[in-house]
């Protein structure tokens, strides 16, 4: 819209307008010729209310449009300046509209000259413009008065369309003038005013704080309330959802449908039930009948949305189930009527009731002769999960996946317990969402699925997640329906991420991709410091009263050791800082150290203890990136005494090694990979299950573990020094005769 026309509808002269700009800062120069029509609007309204100017109807400025006096010609001519230059028109049109002769033209060209008024008078202006011929007045052609007459009638249909917003307002800690005016509804002239009546100065794109918007919000009767803030890096690496969901305001909450996780054993039928739900076939599709993938769907029972995550049984997805056991709120475990509980089972069992989920039983399989119901809720008794129509607390349904028997009843089950945990989630917050599986596609790039927590995601975000961030450029649900936003607990495919993620990493949604940039630092220093911290922090914070419970997964070479070490540790309770603290076994289990092990411990920020067993290099590797302290042991007492300094405080975070003995190798019999057996005597100290380092000529050239120590044909726990014995050892290094083996243990160092 052109100064003219804004200065013409106030019923004042431009030069009056242009000293109105200087004193009030709009964004705009006092030599701009056309300014954005939402800007002129705003001077209009300001304007008009400080002086108390009735503005012009529609008609009056068309009139006027239709009517150009020698006065606004004057006007007009006073908008240029010394440095401007006057534009022609072009030769042809200039001797079509005044017919004038080929040489004539010359004249034409003495007039398109710069022009200087500063000492011009009004009388001579108004002189010259009478001598004009009439071609070179400006004369209002209809297809110009029909555009000024469009462009009012648009300028009062939007200003019509902002109205104040009702409810509350969300402000973040710093918004421009123009966002301020756009979220609240309100014209930017009339916020400009009011933060000039308290004493602030600030044109249309400056930036005021919250505090400051809120008392301009306050005399204009309009609510507002600060932005939540995007968590923190360590937020986000903690993984801890009920403290990044958390809502000082709970009048924003909503109800969410509940997010179940399946799991189970292997072959006990998890996708076939999650088969039976979606009336679809997913089964027939895996390898082998085993889930190889998390899927994540949202299907409707009597019209309300219930969310499930599929876990796969198979022991090498552990970390997958164990950080799906955190993003749930209800746990369906499936176990077969005839088959009953398995270790895969018991392991799931842990992971749910550490996490604190409530668990709901589905016996499926009922449909077979061999099916035995009572035998397998006998089973669950002994694993604390006491059945309900034995008194207990567990619900428990009797269905079968190929008939379809409970399937009904499984859901209405669902749907009370979530009814019971009165699920609410905030969806006008920063979306915060969970991956539950990830993988490279060859057209999409990085692919991900994940879960709603809490927010609204949406095409377009700027989003980090884990270790990489993004944006998001395409997504869909399981059926492949695109979709542009996703409310919480919604499931959702996601693209647009420069990498990969993690299973069970967390997705946070930021402002801008220079926010995401910021965030992903922080969150590559924090894992850093993660990864140098381990056992260190849990030591602090079990001296500082700052945890309650050591968990700990427990691993020994038979059952009757678990037990025993379970009682000796059931009996220990010190105090720390006024609280008491002990330790709880969060797992057991007989056999070697596994990865599963590791991932549980690191999911629930415990430690892993073995008896008699064995850690291969590879778990220990990935033990010292999770951050996870893994100790081996020997002698029940000494388990129990670490923890119990453990809990006392009494461990510095320090360990000191200690070497055990040397061995000279003389043979070597067998390798396999990382597998080999070697023969030596043992120079000094004693061999035993230790870790160990290979020396060669003075220098340190490979690293392992003892697996196994012979002598002769006889397993035995040690060899003495000038003793021959065989070794069975996990390491990859090229050992040589003549070679040193080194062993060594790490012990914690004790204060005093």
């Amino acid at each position: 819209m052109r100064l003219v026309e804004v200065a013409r509808s106030l019923g004042m002269t431009g030069q009056k307008l242009r000293r109105e700009l200087t004193q009030v800062d709009f964004g705009v120069k006092p030599t701009d010729r056309e300014v954005p029509d939402t800007v002129a609007q705003g001077i209009i309204r300001y304007i008009s209310q400080k002086y108390g100017i009735e503005v012009k109807d529609e008609s009056e400025v068309a009139e006027e449009e239709t009517q150009l006096s020698e006065e606004e010609v004057q006007e007009e001519a006073s908008e240029v300046s010394d440095e401007e230059v006057v534009e022609s028109e072009s030769p042809e049109d200039v001797k079509e509209a005044k017919g004038e002769k080929e040489g004539e033209k010359k004249e034409q060209v003495h007039v398109m000259r710069k022009l200087t008024l500063e000492d011009v008078s009004d009388a001579a202006v108004k002189a010259h413009a009478a001598k004009s011929p009439p071609s070179r007045r400006r004369k209002p052609s209809a297809r110009r008065t029909g555009r000024t007459v469009q462009q009012k009638r648009r300028k009062h249909a939007v200003q019509e369309q902002i109205k104040k917003k009702e409810g509350v307002v969300e402000i973040p800690d710093a918004i421009t003038v123009k966002e301020f005016a756009e979220k609240t509804g309100v014209q930017v002239p009339e916020v400009v005013s009011t933060l000039m009546k308290n004493g602030v100065m600030a044109s249309i794109n400056q930036n005021i704080d919250f505090d400051t918007a809120a008392i301009v919000a306050e005399e204009m009767d309009i609510q507002v309330k600060k932005t939540q803030v995007e968590v923190s890096a360590e937020g986000l690496l903690t993984g801890n959802l009920e403290e990044l969901l958390k809502e000082d305001d709970k009048s924003v909450l909503k109800p969410r449908a509940p997010i179940v996780t399946i799991m189970g054993h292997v072959d006990h039928g998890k996708t076939a039930i999650l088969d039976a739900i979606r009336k679809t076939d997913v089964v027939s599709g895996e390898a082998g009948g085993i889930t190889q993938k998390i899927g994540a769907y949202q299907v409707e029972n009597d019209g309300k949305p219930i969310t499930f995550l599929d876990t796969p049984g198979h022991e090498a997805f552990t970390s997958m189930r164990a950080r799906g056991a955190q993003i749930t709120d209800i746990v369906v475990l499936v176990i077969s009527a005839d088959e009953g509980i398995k270790p895969t089972t018991v392991e799931a069992i842990d992971h749910a009731k550490d996490a604190g989920v409530p668990i709901l039983v589905a016996i499926n399989k009922m449909d077979r002769e061999t099916a035995d119901p009572d035998r397998v809720k006998g089973e669950l008794a002994g694993h604390d999960l006491q059945p309900e129509e034995w008194g207990g607390k567990t619900p428990v349904v009797l269905c079968s996946a190929k008939t379809g028997q409970g399937i009904d009843e499984l859901l209405d089950s669902i749907l009370i317990l979530s009814e019971i945990a009165e699920l609410k989630a905030s969806p006008s917050r920063p979306a915060v969402a969970t991956v539950v599986e990830s993988h490279l596609d060859s057209s999409l790039g990085p692919v991900a699925s994940i879960v709603v927590n809490a927010g609204t995601l949406r095409n377009g975000d700027s989003i980090v997640c884990g270790a990489t961030s993004g944006r998001i450029k395409y997504m869909a649900d399981a059926s492949g329906e695109s979709l542009d936003e996703v409310q919480p607990s919604g499931t959702v495919r996601i693209s647009g991420l420069s990498a990969v993620p993690r299973t069970g990493d967390i997705l946070q949604v930021v402002q801008d991709d220079q926010e995401a940039k910021k965030l992903l630092s922080q969150i590559q220093d924090a894992r850093e410091r993660d990864r140098k911290r381990g056992l260190a922090d849990l030591i602090t914070r079990l001296s500082e009263g700052q945890m309650t419970m050591l968990k700990i997964v427990l691993k020994a070479d038979s059952q009757g050791e678990i037990e025993a070490i379970r009682g000796a540790l059931a009996k220990i309770e010190k105090e720390s800082q006024g609280v008491k603290v002990m330790p709880k076994v969060i797992h057991t289990a007989c056999g070697n150290i596994t990865e599963s092990d590791v991932m549980m411990a690191a999911a629930s920020e415990g430690i892993v203890l073995g008896f008699n067993v064995i850690v291969s290099t590879h778990v220990e590797e990935m033990a010292q990136t999770q951050g996870v302290k893994v100790k081996l042991y020997d002698v029940i007492y000494e388990l129990i005494d670490d923890v119990e300094s453990l809990l006392s405080g009494l461990v510095e975070p320090e360990e000191e090694e200690k070497v055990v003995g040397h061995l000279e190798v003389r043979a070597l019999f067998f390798r396999k990979k990382s597998d080999q057996v070697i023969g030596g005597m043992v120079t000094d100290g004693m061999f035993k299950r230790v870790p160990f380092r290979i020396m060669r000529d003075g220098e340190e050239v490979g690293a392992g573990r003892i697996t196994n120590v012979k002598n002769g044909e006889k397993d035995v726990k040690e060899s003495k020094e000038g003793r021959e014995c065989g070794l069975r050892i996990d390491c990859s290094a090229d050992i040589q005769e003549g070679d040193v083996i080194e062993g060594f243990v790490r012990e914690f160092k004790k204060k005093g």
